[in-house]
């Protein structure tokens, strides 16, 4: 999730999910061989398991950006065939891919060849595209790509419309087909499928994994990030945490970040959901976005809006 799942917001996730595997926003193999690799991929110890999502089409190039990824620490590789941006397009990657299985195992066996055997090369994809929208070009993709060394298929139980559909569109209009990624689990019992696309609450959830082997939570853990802490208690039986606490708890990483030359409201943008159902939730993002822009924004600005939040009896400590 481009421009969201940063290092700031994993670290939230992971303190609610201690179980999860986490992904980064999708790069650029481009960006990861020749930019500023610190920056890109740089992350704290506590986000692991972590996957890098890597956007491209070029076998040499994304074979490159594995490695480094692998030489970064990351727990798997996954090779973006499901966003279906203009600025995407572009660069002929991402949804568009569906339409070259061939071309994807290429890059798949590529990236295979630069990893270590013990690091997963996933793919993330749709399960169709424009007017490729039947099961059998998506068990084609999925058998191609198969093939060349990916076990592990994320999929996005929508098809992708590249014209006439903005991104935010396609992740709510094209309508969700789950049965056509269950008949793929069914049918190729052999690899691991992961179900994603509107899985918004535990029931959702726990239905699908009668069917698939796990599922990947995008939007809804970003905007109620308390979800994946709902998960991880239904998943792992955890115990919730205190809502509130958790934030208080991130006092020394905020003022670490904080001392490393970030900017507070880059940090904390990522809780706004965190308050959601919560009494004060309003006046608690107001106060955090609000004050947190100033350029010299400090843990007082936290401190200040968890003052305006109360927690149920139910999460209180």
């Amino acid at each position: 999730m481009m421009d969201w799942t940063d290092r700031y917001c994993r670290v939230l996730h992971r303190r609610l999910a201690p179980h999860a595997l986490l992904y980064t926003e999708m790069l650029h193999a481009m960006a990861v061989v020749r930019g500023d690799r610190q920056r890109l991929l740089g992350h704290d110890a506590e986000e692991h398991p972590l996957a890098l999502q890597l956007g491209g089409s070029d076998p040499a190039l994304l074979a490159q950006a594995a490695a480094i990824g692998v030489d970064y620490g990351h727990a798997e590789i996954n090779l973006n065939c499901g966003c279906p941006s203009e600025r995407v397009q572009e660069g002929a990657f991402g949804a568009c891919l569906m339409r070259e299985p061939a071309l994807v195992a290429d890059c798949v066996a590529a990236m295979r060849a630069a990893v270590p055997a013990s690091v997963p090369v996933t793919v993330k994809c749709r399960i169709g595209v424009d007017e490729q929208d039947d099961y059998e070009g998506l068990e084609r993709f999925i058998t191609t790509v198969a093939q060349a060394g990916c076990q592990v298929f994320i999929v996005h139980a929508r098809k992708a419309w590249l014209k006439g559909l903005s991104p935010k569109e396609n992740r709510e209009v094209p309508p969700l087909d789950y049965d056509r990624v269950y008949r793929l689990k069914r049918e190729h019992p052999q690899l691991t499928i992961v179900l994603n696309g509107g899985l918004a609450d535990t029931q959702a959830v726990a239905g699908a994994l009668d069917h698939v082997d796990a599922v990947m939570v995008g939007r809804a853990a970003y905007h109620t990030p308390w979800f994946l802490a709902q998960l991880e208690q239904q998943l792992h039986g955890t115990p919730l945490p205190d809502r509130i606490g958790v934030l208080r708890d991130l006092e020394d990483y905020v003022q670490a970040r904080l001392a490393a030359g970030a900017r507070l409201i880059n940090i904390v943008r990522h809780w706004c959901g965190i308050a959601h159902g919560l009494p004060g939730a309003r006046a608690f993002r107001s106060h955090l976005v609000e004050q947190g822009r100033a350029p010299d924004a400090d843990w007082r600005v936290v401190e200040a809006a968890l003052s305006r939040l109360s927690a149920p009896a139910s999460e209180a400590a």
